[in-house]
């Protein structure tokens, strides 16, 4: 890729990135609270949860925003060469 090309694609990059952060949030609550009986999930330093659920909900929360960029960074990058004919991975 040209660096032109790189230097175009780093605004994309950072969209895409807000954008799937936002996005993995909102999922991740929606789906914690169809899992347990609270609206919010746990943090690590509540002590009134126990270990199993505070892991389950880092964990769970890692894999829903892990997924969520990888969605949406390669649909990034999938707009960004159609628009321009270079993948911004190479």
């Amino acid at each position: 890729m040209s660096t032109a090309a790189k230097v175009m694609y780093k605004p994309v990059g950072l969209v895409t990135g807000m954008v799937a952060g936002a996005l993995a949030s909102v999922v991740f609550r929606q789906v914690w609270k169809r899992l347990s009986s609270e609206d919010e999930p746990p943090k690590a330093l509540q002590q009134e949860y126990p270990w199993r659920e505070v892991i389950v909900a880092a964990v769970l929360q890692g894999a829903i925003f892990a997924g969520i960029r990888a969605v949406v960074s390669r649909g990034g990058a999938e707009a960004f060469r159609k628009l321009t004919g270079s993948w911004p991975g190479d």
